[in-house]
């Protein structure tokens, strides 16, 4: 991926040069239509997702959390902690998205410190949304 991609994206926006390099060389472009699935809860999770365009349906035990667009992260829970996916995320137009795999975030700590710190700041905001939504739906 070329690293003017990634730095377009609100997670990568303003990083040194050398880990935006780091991280394009990892990154894929993704692209779902309409009514795709981009994670099913409970499903092991190897990859996450930083959307580009568009717009995602996040669900909890078939509850809707949120909505994710342009900025945002999904899949982040499943590949920085827990392994398995916590939500279905279901896209709700055509979206675009930067696809990173476990393994090459994992690799971003040695070569993109920073852009691994921000990944990590999304996994615990969500993992707050994740509880607030268990709390919500068994009351």
């Amino acid at each position: 991926m070329d690293p003017h991609d990634v730095a377009d994206h609100a997670f990568f926006r303003d990083l040194p040069r050398g880990e935006l390099e780091a991280v394009a060389r990892v990154a894929s472009r993704r692209e779902f239509a309409a009514g795709e699935r981009l994670t099913t809860q409970g499903d092991f999770g190897h990859c996450l997702f930083l959307v580009k365009t568009g717009t995602a349906d996040v669900s909890i035990d078939g509850q809707l959390v949120r909505t994710v667009g342009p900025g945002d992260a999904v899949g982040e829970v499943a590949v920085l902690s827990s392994g398995r996916r916590t939500a279905s995320v279901v896209a709700t137009s055509p979206l675009q998205a930067i696809e990173l795999f476990k393994r090459d975030v994992w690799a971003l700590d040695r070569e993109a410190p920073e852009a691994a710190r921000r990944l990590r700041r999304a996994l615990g905001d969500h993992r707050g949304l994740a509880d607030d939504a268990v709390v919500t739906h068994d009351s």
